[in-house]
């Protein structure tokens, strides 16, 4: 059984850095895809909703089929049907038909999204500790590794549809290579591996599981918005507002894509140390710290601390929330899930809109107080992870594996 585990959690691994890969394969190539349908930025950006849209009715969809289904189905399906899609932009030829692309990609990879969430959620539970950040932390090592791939297919000759189709190819062979070591169901809500159970606050009661997931969807939609923004504003923000050139500006979002990362490789140790609820608490307060230094600093060195904490505090927030969705019901997981993330891709498509519409009112910078809101917001709402499904550090808990 041991072994199993280990190896249901390396496929684990194995299918987030597929969903990063085939994504990153995507977005490394946006230029060249956007100079064969000849459109401009702006038409880029109204296209670009498809894809969110299209995640979103993915992510609705499979959520519950892998609770009806099981993890072992509809994740491999949803990884080979996401490199299948990939090839899709391409080969598009204008707006039209890259307006369906989108969606079509967008929808595949909200399935496989959402079911390796699901399934990552019943790993967390059968090993009875915290291991949700480091999942999320390999989507970021498949970013990488599509722009290291991106980079070579350039310098090699190859076009975009050489190179995405040579991708997706590839990741249909991993996904479906990778099945078998799936877990084949969910584990049962009450094993003795399951993560410690806490005293549920009175105001958690009476809300009850569906107004608890409401709660963390909403929390999720806050703390991703934020993070849409960081993605699409930090550059610009040090050209834009602290005078930077591009090639420095553009070390603002590597310094926050680098937190996170960093963040979401210690957050499961945190979470098992403290619990999750004090992770997403003060991770939250260490965000609104971070980009109200941001906002109000007038130097290089305050926007670098500040995107750099921002990243970091805000690392460790979505798998807390993506965990407690699923540990909330066990045989619904991944309708949970779908449901907390949905709505979180939501706030991660608004963010950079949002920010943009501010700055018709005010400076850039002084937009940023709303992420400030957003993050103290979060923080204060911690509380709804002090329930019957929080993860809180366990003095007797034998962990399985590394």
């Amino acid at each position: 059984m041991e072994r199993s585990l280990r190896a249901a959690r390396v496929a684990t691994y194995v299918y987030f850095v597929l969903c990063g890969t085939l994504m990153g394969a995507w977005v490394v190539h946006i230029p060249s895809v956007e100079e064969r349908v000849g459109i401009d930025h702006a038409a880029l950006g109204g296209l670009l909703v498809l894809l969110g849209l299209g995640a979103f009715a993915g992510m609705r969809v499979a959520g519950p089929l892998t609770d009806r289904l099981g993890a072992r189905v509809v994740v491999p399906a949803g990884g080979a049907l996401c490199g299948a899609a990939l090839a899709l932009p391409g080969l598009a030829r204008d707006p039209w038909t890259l307006a369906g692309a989108l969606l079509v990609f967008g929808f595949c990879n909200g399935c496989l999204d959402v079911s390796m969430n699901a399934h990552a959620v019943h790993v967390e539970k059968a090993y009875g500790r915290p291991v949700m950040s480091g999942f999320h932390a390999t989507f970021s090592v498949g970013g990488v590794l599509a722009s290291l791939i991106g980079a070579a297919a350039t310098n090699a000759g190859l076009d975009p549809v050489g190179s995405m189709t040579a991708v997706g190819a590839l990741g249909i062979v991993i996904a479906l290579a990778s099945a078998r070591a799936l877990l084949p169901a969910a584990p049962a809500a009450e094993s003795t591996g399951s993560p410690a159970r806490t005293e549920a606050s009175p105001s958690v009661e009476r809300r009850g599981p569906a107004g608890r997931i409401r709660l963390l969807a909403v929390l999720a939609l806050m703390v991703m918005l934020c993070e849409g923004a960081a993605n699409d504003w930090s550059a610009l923000h040090l050209e834009d507002v602290l005078g930077a050139s591009a090639a420095t500006a553009a070390f603002a979002y590597g310094t926050f894509a680098a937190a996170m990362t960093v963040g979401r490789l210690l957050a499961d140790r945190l979470a098992a140390r403290f619990g999750s609820m004090a992770v997403l608490r003060h991770g939250a307060a260490t965000a609104a710290a971070g980009i109200t230094l941001v906002a109000l600093g007038p130097w290089m060195w305050a926007a670098f601390a500040g995107w750099g904490l921002f990243g970091l505090g805000l690392s460790g927030c979505v798998p807390q929330l993506f965990s407690a969705a699923g540990h909330a019901d066990p045989a619904a997981a991944g309708a949970n899930v779908s449901r907390v993330a949905g709505l979180g891709y939501v706030g991660m498509l608004a963010g950079p809109a949002v920010i943009g519409w501010l700055t018709h009112l005010v400076a850039l910078d002084h937009a940023f107080v709303l992420l400030t809101l957003l993050c103290v917001t979060t923080a204060v709402a911690a509380g709804v992870l002090r329930t019957g499904s929080d993860r809180t550090p366990r003095s007797d808990m034998a962990p399985i594996g590394h």
